[in-house]
């Protein structure tokens, strides 16, 4: 499953935030793991990255250092910059997948 997230804009914001959720073929405890891939699709760093995470569960740890979930958000690698077209990775064990939708972010510009 991946999202991209228009809305129109020609800097970078959360249209540039592209997530997607892929099956890992693992089987923890009887549920399906998940991959999952942000990507900052933009020459702009952007922080401060937070998903709507009120539906998320899991029963695989995921490291907070990647997603840590504060009430019905999440904030992406503690805040700190996702550089220009990089991305992260994480796994998480539920069913049925879960869709990472950005709801904030700051972008900075060299």
């Amino acid at each position: 499953v991946w999202y991209i997230n228009f809305s129109g804009s020609s800097y970078c914001n959360l249209n540039n935030i592209i997530s997607g959720t892929t099956r890992s073929g693992r089987v923890i405890r009887g549920i399906p793991e998940w991959n999952v891939v942000v990507i900052n699709n933009c020459s702009c760093a952007q922080s401060k990255i937070r998903f709507d995470c009120k539906e998320f569960r899991t029963i695989e740890d995921v490291s907070p250092s990647i997603l840590s979930v504060q009430g019905d958000s999440c904030l992406l690698i503690n805040g700190n910059p996702l550089m220009g077209f990089a991305s992260v990775r994480f796994s998480y064990a539920w069913d049925p997948a879960f869709v990472f939708l950005a709801r904030s972010s700051h972008t900075t510009c060299s």
